[in-house]
This record gives C-alpha cells, structure tokens and sequence, in this order.
C-alpha cells in the first residue's frame, strides 16, 4: 500500500503523490523533528522542541540535552514503525543538520537519515 507524501502535492497526473514505507517514514521523521510542540490544533503535543534549543549558548551539555529530547520524541511518536539506535545534533550558524540512524521495524532494514533545517539546506 502507497503512503502519501510530505510535502503533500500531486503528480504529473493530478493524482495524490504517493512514496514507499522507507520514504514515508523518513517524512514522518522530519514531521515529528522539525514540528513545534502546540502547533497541530488536534495534537498539541505532537513534536520535539527541537527548534526551541537551536538559538540556545552551545554546550557540551546543550548538545546532550538535544540529543536525548531527539530520541525520546521519536520514540514515543514513531516507534511502532522504528527503533532508534542513534541521534547526532549538530548547529553551524544557522543550520541545524539531525543524524538518525534507524531500524525499520517492518522490513529490519537499518538506515542513516540526515535532515537539514535553515541555512544552506
């Protein structure tokens, strides 16, 4: 079964845009890392706060911190579909680059994703 895709759009034929479970996964990463907590109406929950630590004096501890909130977000929204095995946060200016290396629980194919918000992504 074809999963929608993120961003939603459509196709060359004007149908819904579909993708593959490694896809839709990857999309539902990207969802639950770069998403405000409070900013789905119907989920206000839903998200990291990832975005809330960027602008924060960079630290040892800081950057603990984020990777540990990272991996317990995508724990608690995504693990019937993966198993997270690391986090890897990194900030350069204004450039926030994710490390997740992943297990999927369907097909046990293990992957390294890397997402980018801001700068030059």
């Amino acid at each position: 079964m074809a999963q929608l895709d993120f961003p939603y759009r459509f196709d060359a034929r004007g149908r819904t845009t579909g993708t593959d479970e490694a896809d839709h996964i990857r999309d539902l990463i990207e969802q639950v890392l770069f998403t405000h907590p409070g900013e789905r109406v119907m989920r206000p929950d839903f998200g990291s706060g990832l975005l809330q630590v960027v602008f924060s004096p960079n630290s040892v501890v800081l950057a603990a911190t984020t990777q540990v909130l990272v991996q317990s977000s995508l724990q608690r929204w995504l693990s019937e579909w993966i198993v997270v095995e690391s986090v890897q946060v990194e900030t350069m200016d204004s450039t926030l680059r994710v490390t997740v290396q992943y297990v999927i629980r369907g097909s046990g194919a293990r992957v390294v994703g890397t997402f980018v918000q801001g700068g030059g992504a």
